[in-house]
């Protein structure tokens, strides 16, 4: 073997190769472990210090007291009181769905779905925010609370914090206008932290009403403070001292919304109200702010907000009455007689009519060969622009739109704002509807006809309102033509009583009304109410000492549900949901204008008797309210509402038929019934 072949198969070579991978190896090993300590200690430290921190440093969220909710003397209407919730912070929950779950679902009576959503809820906040408490229960009992605390050497990360909880002082009176609050949905956390806001899960947001119109406005800056903690969540308190002065950052509360609402001319609407369901609305003809109203019937905001169980829910959405359903601008009604001013100022528009004209109502009028009835069977004999607005004579009506035809009514109420909504903002609202015969040719079989003009007239067929439209279109009238805007937040305050923005009347459209015009109507609306025969006078008769040197003008209505047949039945003999809408709207003082009322008695009866008492009562009370004002200036209050307000009456359960669906506008019956 020659010494070259020798020396290429030597040990000491062979060997000095394996020293030279294994250097290789062990720089490259030590360059990867360089890379990832600076990677540790110099890109990401501050990162991992944060984190380190975080295990032994909690930070605790100081919940902020959301915004008061105040009427226009400063009264409170809603606050928040306190509560006492249970939390599980995930990081903290080790053996969580395991051990600590099933132990508090038992504590708390948990049925097996609402521990599983638990756990699911858990389960994704330990990803998302594993050191961000989560609400599990809310308003503890006090027994919920002993048992908690008496076990919390076994629930690892529960704890039991006080937070600040939405209180409705004024219970289900004011309930559609203030709404509620509920838990926010992970697409709304989402969306609302996107936008800049700091949500959490299980935080509450408003819901309907002011609550959700005016949610940035109310909802505060949480605060927070921050607590030393072992690794199964306790508080070290011996440790605490050492965080420093910036261990705690004070929350801040959210501003107060002052409403145009007076509580007490809104507990005189609530007493005065005579229906099951229904509502009433006064608002200030110059300006468009609202001072009272009532939508029957309501719910209790501090149910919906709080725990409320299934039972409960199920019986709120199968109730008939629909006490979730606004009646003042979410459901509209076919308005009756209370639409007959705008017939009448379309009548004198159009030059066929004058305030004089005469036409004689001998209790039916035929169309065709149709017998169209007025309320009284005899007739009225003679009537006159005025005195068909006094007795509410429907003939007159009757001849108005058989001859200008049904275009003119329908341009003048939608200049008055029929058809539109109002554009109040807080509460939903449906636009109603204000037929023309465009309209008909659209929707109606066969298109229009003269004799759907005969019903629109009277307020009925097709013609529907709200109740707050009925009310801005009577204020228009009232002010000379000014449609406005209704609003129930004159302004908003600071902490400290400061103003930081303020509400000014909106005008919605300008009406051109003659004066002349606009005088006769009102001459005719005040012969309603204060002269003998008019279709509200007894209602006025118990009033009039105590509204000596007010004049009143209005217009009731009794707008029809079914069809009536050969026979007039008696409110008493009908079921509930066949009942007319009585309706009463008013405006006073009528040679000066302050307010405007409607009230919308649903299924009530005659306008007459089961509206016109309850509005000639607000308007008594409005002027006694304005006259003390006068003489003892009232002091700015901040003083908590004190409930007391009456409910509605029970209604009669062998009248009220349940299951039934209410009815929500007028038949398209020609028949005219009696105000």
């Amino acid at each position: 073997m020659t010494p070259s072949t020798l020396s290429e198969t030597t040990p000491g070579r062979d060997l000095r190769h394996r020293f030279l991978w294994l250097g290789l190896a062990m720089v490259a090993g030590l360059t990867m472990l360089a890379i990832q300590l600076y990677r540790l200690q110099i890109t990401q430290g501050e990162e991992y210090a944060a984190k380190s921190v975080a295990n032994f440093v909690k930070e605790v969220r100081l919940r902020a007291d959301r915004g008061l909710i105040m009427d226009r003397r400063g009264t409170i209407l809603v606050d928040s009181r306190p509560s006492f919730d249970a939390f599980v912070t995930p990081a903290f929950c080790a053996q969580c769905s395991e051990e600590v779950l099933p132990r508090l679902g038992a504590l708390l009576g948990w049925d097996d779905a609402t521990r599983k959503r638990m756990e699911d809820q858990v389960r994704v906040a330990r990803r998302a925010a594993p050191f961000l408490p989560l609400p599990v229960r809310v308003d503890l009992t006090r027994d919920e609370y002993d048992r908690i605390n008496a076990r919390r050497d076994i629930l690892d990360g529960v704890e039991v914090v006080p937070v600040p909880h939405r209180y409705y002082r004024t219970g289900s009176v004011l309930s559609h206008v203030l709404g509620y609050m509920n838990e926010i949905n992970p697409d709304e956390l989402e969306r609302l932290n996107a936008e800049g806001a700091h949500y959490a899960l299980g935080d509450y947001v408003g819901r309907r009403g002011l609550e959700r119109t005016f949610e940035s406005t109310l909802i505060g800056t949480d605060g927070v403070r921050k607590e030393v903690v072992n690794a199964r969540g306790r508080v070290l308190e011996e440790f605490n001292d050492k965080l420093g002065e910036d261990s705690v950052v004070p929350s801040r509360p959210g501003n107060n919304l002052v409403l145009s609402l007076d509580m007490r001319l809104q507990e005189e609407a609530e007493r005065a109200f005579p229906g099951s369901a229904g509502a009433l609305v006064v608002v200030d003809v110059k300006t468009g702010f609202i001072r009272a109203l009532v939508s029957r019937p309501g719910f209790d905001p501090n149910l919906l907000t709080g725990r409320i169980t299934p039972a409960q829910m199920a019986a709120l959405s199968r109730d008939p009455l629909q006490p979730m359903v606004n009646r003042v601008s979410a459901n509209h009604f076919s308005p009756g007689s209370t639409f007959k001013v705008i017939s009448t100022l379309a009548a004198y528009k159009s030059g066929l009519f004058r305030p004089e004209s005469l036409v004689n109502c001998t209790g039916s009028y035929r169309l065709g060969a149709r017998a169209w009835r007025c309320h009284k069977d005899s007739g009225h004999g003679p009537v006159n622009g005025k005195t068909a607005l006094q007795y509410s004579c429907d003939w007159w009506f009757y001849k108005v739109a058989d001859t200008i035809g049904l275009d003119p009514i329908a341009d003048m109420g939608k200049a008055l704002g029929m058809g539109t909504p109002t554009g109040i903002g807080v509460l939903a609202e449906v636009p109603g509807i204000m037929p023309s015969s465009e309209y008909h040719d659209k929707v109606s079989p066969g298109g229009y006809t003269k004799g759907m003009a005969l019903n629109s007239v009277m307020g009925q067929g097709d013609v529907n309102a709200t109740p707050l439209q009925v009310a801005m279109m009577y204020a228009a009238i009232a002010n000379g033509g000014t449609l406005l805007k209704p609003q129930l937040v004159e302004r908003v305050e600071g902490l400290d009583g400061r103003v930081l923005e303020k509400f000014d009347p909106q005008v919605v459209r300008t009406v051109e009304i003659p004066e002349a015009h606009r005088k006769a109507v009102m001459e005719a609306l005040v012969s309603v109410v204060q002269e003998p025969g008019g279709t509200a006078y007894r209602s006025w008769l118990p009033y009039r000492e105590r509204l000596a040197g007010i004049t009143v003008a209005g217009k009731t209505g009794s707008a029809q549900v079914a069809a009536i047949g050969a026979i007039r039945l008696k409110e008493h003999q009908m079921d509930f949901f066949q009942r007319d809408h009585a309706w009463f709207a008013a405006v006073a003082p009528a040679n000066d204008p302050e307010i405007a009322v409607v009230v919308l008695n649903e299924h009530g009866g005659h306008g007459g008797v089961d509206a016109a008492p309850a509005g000639m009562a607000v308007i008594t009370k409005y002027f006694e309210l304005k006259k003390d004002d006068a003489a003892h200036p009232p002091p700015r209050q901040s003083t908590p509402y004190v409930p007391g307000m009456p409910t509605a009456p029970a209604q009669d359960g062998a009248a009220l038929t349940r299951g039934a669906p209410p009815a929500t506008g007028g038949t398209g019956g020609s028949d005219a019934v009696a105000d």
